[in-house]
């Protein structure tokens, strides 16, 4: 078997690795195996082909993977957010910064006030933010 014929099935071993464990991981890996195949049709010694293999892993850690990561980070709209955030809800009972219960949608969620006021029941509010399961409202 040739040397760019090995570094790509070790290249696809790497990509099937990231597929079933998506961490941006072993797609750095990849990436280094197929360029550094298509170096061993030039270069023939195997101790630079290594060394160039290292390389390309390392830089691609470096500059690659902060960028993948940042694509895939929690700064992307989920569900909740597309859905809920910047919405107007109304307040179910009084709303604190401790306590309170907001209905959206038909929906029940436990709400706090982001403003360290009480909000009473009945009032319209506008959801700013999400953690977990509960809602953190604004006057309007």
């Amino acid at each position: 078997m040739l040397v760019w014929q090995f570094l790509c099935i070790v290249g696809v071993a790497f990509v099937i690795l990231e597929i079933f464990t998506p961490s941006m991981f072993f797609l750095n890996f990849a990436l280094a195996a197929f360029l550094t195949a298509a170096f061993s049709l030039i270069i023939l010694n195997k101790f630079y082909l290594v060394l160039i293999f290292f390389v390309l892993s390392f830089l691609s850690f470096v500059f690659l993977r902060p960028i993948l990561l940042r694509k895939n980070s929690k700064e992307t709209e989920t569900g909740v957010e597309g859905k809920y955030i910047g919405k107007i809800a109304k307040t179910a009972s009084n709303i604190t910064s401790s306590e309170g219960v907001i209905n959206i949608y038909g929906e029940r969620w436990d709400a706090r006030c982001a403003e360290g006021l009480t909000i009473p029941e009945g009032t319209e509010v506008r959801i700013i933010k999400n953690d977990g399961l509960i809602m953190f409202v604004e006057n309007l």
